[in-house]
């Protein structure tokens, strides 16, 4: 590809025009000396359909472990050996506060994720409905939840509490799909983001980068959310888990990994693409040209299983970067 045709790209994204799947395989196959150019690329559409805030959000572990599920990258499936840490549903009261120190060091929104493959109605759904809606009341944040498959009536109920997105990551490409889990299909996933646009919930969905999958199959993932309609995406790398049949994948050069940052970017050009798990142990240095390479948003405090960079370290690189944190909207 030479810097005409990448030109062509950028203004055909910038005009509201959708770049091709094979569009987006030359730019995601760009050679590392030419990936600075699509990152600049890429941030330039971000700054078109954006401002320049970074969209900061947290999670707690709600529930852990112990899950049915054979996703094949997680350290909390019960079908493999990885020492993860179990429990039950944590109580309200440490959720708070687990929000609270979210919000104090940048988080706009606060999800509460739950192992598992869905939360039973009944007490323990009643005590998510009620942390949610403490978090949204005593502690102002905007509210997300990941509480697997869920029924059309838990998820009415979550819109009624008022939480911003219900998540439900796609994870990779459908083509790719029954190689990284056998026990629910892409189908179930689907329908589980269909049910939830249905109760008028926002959905926040993207995936992991590692698996195995090729470019052309990311390239597949982008646009599948782009068919869901999905506005927000969070993007991990595989942090490969001792125990899981994933533990000796390799892991992604740090320019493979922004180059198919930038490339969500054009095929998304109006979504809220953040960056994820694994971002601090694959891009190490590289992790700012995330932020300059199309994203506007990170997740910080750390993940599931895994911890990530300290809060003040984040927030210093957005300093430095010049981009502001979004603030809560409630």
């Amino acid at each position: 590809m030479n810097f005409q045709h990448l030109l062509s790209y950028t203004q055909k994204t910038l005009a509201g025009q959708s770049v091709s799947p094979e569009e987006a395989y030359e730019l995601i196959t760009l050679p590392a000396a030419d990936t600075p150019l699509l990152l600049a690329m890429a941030d330039k559409i971000r700054r078109h359909f954006h401002d320049d805030t970074v969209d900061c959000c947290a999670i707690i572990n709600g529930r852990s472990g112990k899950c049915p599920e054979n996703c094949r990258f997680c350290a909390q499936s019960a079908h493999y050996q990885t020492g993860v840490t179990e429990y039950p549903l944590v109580d309200t009261d440490t959720v708070i506060a687990t929000a609270r120190r979210a919000k104090a060091a940048g988080a706009a929104r606060f999800a509460i994720v739950t192992s598992g493959r869905s939360v039973a109605e009944g007490e323990e759904f009643e005590s998510v409905l009620h942390a949610l809606s403490c978090i949204k009341k005593e502690v102002h944040m905007e509210t997300c939840c990941s509480l697997g498959l869920i029924t059309l009536r838990q998820a009415q109920a979550l819109k009624k509490v008022g939480i911003s997105r219900y998540h439900a990551n796609i994870e990779t490409a459908p083509s790719f799909f029954s190689s990284i889990c056998t026990t629910h299909t892409f189908a179930d996933k689907a329908v589980m983001i269909r049910t939830a646009q249905q109760a008028g919930l926002r959905v926040c969905s993207g995936g992991i980068f590692g698996l195995g999958e090729t470019p052309r199959q990311r390239i597949e993932m982008a646009f599948t959310l782009k068919k869901f309609g999905i506005d927000s995406v969070p993007l991990n790398i595989l942090n490969p888990v001792a125990g899981t049949p994933f533990a000796r994948n390799k892991r992604l050069p740090p320019w493979e990994i922004l180059r198919t940052f930038a490339v969500f970017r054009y095929i998304l050009p109006h979504a809220l693409i953040r960056t994820a798990g694994g971002r601090e142990v694959n891009l190490r240095a590289l992790q700012p040209y995330a932020l300059t390479g199309g994203l506007n948003g990170i997740m910080i405090g750390g993940y599931l299983t895994t911890g990530g960079n300290a809060t003040s370290t984040d927030q210093q690189m957005l300093r430095d970067l010049e981009r502001p944190c979004t603030q809560p909207e409630v």
